[in-house]
């Protein structure tokens, strides 16, 4: 039994947690293009992006892909590690969580001893590197080394190798028989005996380079050598003598040995090289590919360079001739606005904070998924179409005319992309005004479509900061003076048109403010009781429900205005109201002081609600059941930041866009259609043991669904209120029916139009 020092913490037995598999009902959506660490093992390359993993196998060449949808923890990935021995891939976090994935991906184990120690403060948990030995992995953090048994799947001991038993960073561990070897980011280079039961005393470990910062040390079949911080890189002794063997012209990004060969990079270069420093392989420039680096791999004569924004690029040994390794995804993990339309979908990466601030500037391209894949359209793309665009804030697709979608710039004006290759950006040159502090550009941010195919749309720090233009492209400019409270309002934000045409828009500072096109009047609800009840006047989010109601979110809650008619009524004075639902007997107010940030009504009239903090509500159409919760510890949300969401109309879809990645839910709320043509049932048949409900899709508006037994008995009856309505198989929620075959009948509101359907029940 190993030592026990009571004034040195002791990671014992390993905290495990299950990971969850969302396959069924999820898909990700995420970003593969910045590799952060590289593995090998199992004939296969292990491949960590950000957040999620992906495997190259060396004999197929297929790619697969990990994720919060399987079960990771959508935390930021620091570094990783494979091993052959024990066959299982071990991932370290920025924030010291480790998960293991076992027995080919089908289980993921979730480890939080790290993560959950109060003892070493948040910002020393990261996790820096990996190294295996006798089935013992040594954890290298920023506050010392942990102990992982491999085969036994717990901790042991934790190292505080620091003076007096204090907290440093240690970059790498490797072995060289009979010692252990550390490398400190300002601490010089320690080493111990590796079978030294005494190991948790810091007073086993001898300082054998007692100062200096070292970014790694490495055993190259039977040689160590280190680089240092100031790029240098030394073949040392095991008693500490250094002999610099070469020095590196910019900061080096990797430092790893896999036994046979010593793999060195920087932003823009990798080598190779074997025993005795002899180098084998270089990469300098690929003509291909405009690459920056910050990992890589050598094995079995090729070179694996991990790029910020080209994914894996695989390069043979004495060539520069590179193939690219990259699942499909997105271009970044970070989308910041999105939107959908039957079949596709459309992101932008731009960014502003919670102040509407929109520095430091943001240069990104935009991505669309159409038909399962995604196309994904560069900055510098963007830039030889129509120069600088930046801050792209807000995505809105013309509902008439799907392959036409606008991108607001918080910065350079209005973007239009038709298809995936014509770009037109709307400014100062050819529609747009400036604003009067020039040097802020032209902010716009949403917009929304009217029945008349008119875009509106917001511009801030201007007067006339409403905007329609008109399908043939002409602008119309509305002056805001009679209604906003500060001219130079530094943020007006959403926007959403009633089916009447009148345009509703929030704001940073102002609060919610509404225009009626036809009678050219405004009316503003405020914070306050008898001014509009509205909880802040930060508005963040808008949308219409199927009762033409509108669903407020603030940064300070949650509000409804029911009398949207009455509006714009001389002297009209309207206040929206709190959702109230009854929590354990005790009346409250829906979502209280939350900050909302997306609020999106589906097929079915259900409002899904996108938080700063808390994930993601989806509640009835009158707010009074919350029927989901997804939050990044019961989902594959994984951040309970979620910026903004979208719904496909057609298949339910439900994207959500947070800020460690972009994921969907597969809903079963879709729009009505425009007769019963497609109507269909799933799961048909209902085999044993399910416990889901069956929809019944492709309904109209208001249609009347009754399902009956074969003989005529009825057991459910529902009017729809989108496109789809939901069954559980039971006789009105009595008992479950019995196996056999039942009628589903569906009659349009108008009863002009009939359909009958069958499904087949299993016991």
């Amino acid at each position: 039994m190993k030592h026990l020092v009571t004034i040195i913490m002791i990671l014992t037995a390993a905290t495990f947690l299950q990971a969850q598999n969302f396959e069924d009902l999820w898909t990700g959506h995420f970003s593969y293009v910045s590799v952060k660490s590289i593995s090998q093992g199992n004939d296969k390359i292990y491949v960590a992006s950000e957040n999620a993993i992906f495997t190259y196998d060396l004999s197929t060449q297929e790619v697969s892909t990990i994720s919060t949808v399987n079960g990771l923890s959508g935390e930021l990935i620091s570094t990783i590690y494979y091993s052959e021995a024990n066959s299982v891939l071990v991932i370290g976090y920025e924030n010291g969580l480790m998960e293991v994935v076992i027995d080919d991906e089908e289980n993921i184990l979730t480890v939080v001893d790290i993560f959950d120690k109060a003892n070493i403060p948040p910002d020393r948990k990261n996790i820096n590197h990996f190294n295996e030995y006798n089935n013992n992995l040594y954890i290298s953090t920023e506050y010392g080394i942990s102990v992982f048994d491999l085969a036994a799947l717990e901790f042991g001991d934790t190292y505080f190798i620091g003076d007096l038993g204090g907290q440093i960073d240690i970059s790498q561990t490797t072995v060289e028989e009979p010692y252990i070897f550390a490398s400190t980011s300002n601490n010089g280079i320690k080493r111990a005996l590796v079978e030294d039961d005494d190991l948790i005393d810091y007073q086993s470990w001898e300082p054998i380079v007692p100062s200096g910062g070292f970014t790694g040390v490495q055993n190259l079949n039977g040689e160590l050598y280190v680089a240092n911080t100031v790029n240098q890189v030394a073949r040392m002794t095991i008693d500490g003598t250094l002999n610099n063997v070469e020095n590196f012209p910019s900061n080096i990004v990797e430092f790893n040995s896999n036994g046979i060969y010593l793999t060195i990079a920087t932003a823009s270069t990798i080598k190779a090289f074997t025993a005795g420093y002899v180098q084998v392989a270089a990469v300098n420039n690929l003509p291909e590919f405009d690459y920056e680096l910050q990992s890589g791999f050598a094995f079995n004569q090729m070179m694996y360079l991990g790029t910020t924004e080209n994914g894996i690029l695989a390069v043979p040994f004495g060539t520069n001739t590179a193939e690219q390794i990259l699942p499909d995804g997105p271009l970044f993990n970070n989308s910041f606005a999105i939107d959908a339309s039957a079949g596709q979908l459309w992101t932008a990466y731009g960014d502003v904070d919670v102040g509407y601030d929109p520095s430091p500037p943001v240069f990104k391209g935009i991505s669309n998924l159409r038909d399962g894949a995604w196309n994904n359209i560069t900055y510098s793309e963007l830039f030889a179409e129509v120069g600088r665009i930046n801050e792209l804030v807000y995505v809105t697709i013309n509902p008439q005319a799907p392959n036409e979608v606008y991108f607001s710039s918080y910065s350079n004006g209005l973007l239009k992309v038709d298809g995936l290759d014509v770009f037109t950006l709307f400014n100062e040159s050819n529609g747009l005004s400036l604003p009067f502090n020039a040097a802020a550009g032209i902010r716009i941010y949403g917009s929304d479509f009217d029945r008349q195919g008119n875009l509106w749309f917001v511009q801030s720090l201007l007067k006339e900061g409403l905007i329609k233009m008109s399908p043939g492209g002409q602008f119309q400019m509305i002056d805001l003076t009679p209604i906003i409270i500060n001219e130079s309002e530094q943020a007006l934000s959403d926007v959403a048109v009633s089916r009447e045409g009148n345009v509703f828009f929030g704001s940073g500072e102002s609060g919610l403010m509404g225009y009626n096109p036809n009678t050219n009047r405004f009316n503003r609800l405020e914070d306050g009781e008898g001014n509009g009840n509205i909880p802040l006047n930060s508005v963040r989010a808008l949308s219409f429900d199927a009762q033409n109601r509108l669903w407020i979110g603030t940064a300070r809650g949650l509000r409804v205005l029911f009398n949207v008619g009455g509006f714009f009524e001389p002297d009209a004075e309207i206040d929206a109201q709190p959702i109230i639902i009854l929590e354990d007997g005790v009346p409250q107010e829906l979502l209280f002081e939350l900050f909302i940030s997306d609020i999106e009504t589906d097929g079915s009239n259900n409002k899904w609600i996108a938080t700063s903090t808390s994930g993601v509500f989806q509640v009835s159409p009158n707010g009074q059941e919350t029927l989901n919760r997804f939050t990044k510890s019961n989902s594959p949300l994984p951040s309970d930041v979620v910026l903004d969401i979208t719904i496909d109309p057609f298949t339910g879809t439900v994207y959500f866009a947070t800020l460690n990645g972009l994921v969907a839910f597969k809903g079963t709320a879709t729009a009505p259609r425009d007769n019963l043509d497609e109507v269909y049932a799933f799961p048909n048949p209902v085999r044993p043991g399910f416990e889901g409900n069956v929809t019944i899709d492709g309904l109209t508006a208001d249609a009347n669904v009754k399902i009956t037994d074969i003989t005529g008995n009825l057991v459910f009856e529902q009017t729809s209120e989108g496109g789809s309505v939901l069954w559980d198989t039971t006789a009105f929620g009595k008992y479950k029916v019995a196996s056999g075959v039942y009628l589903v009948l569906i009659t349009t509101d108008d009863a002009l139009e009939t359909k009958v359907s069958k499904i087949m029940v299993i016991r």
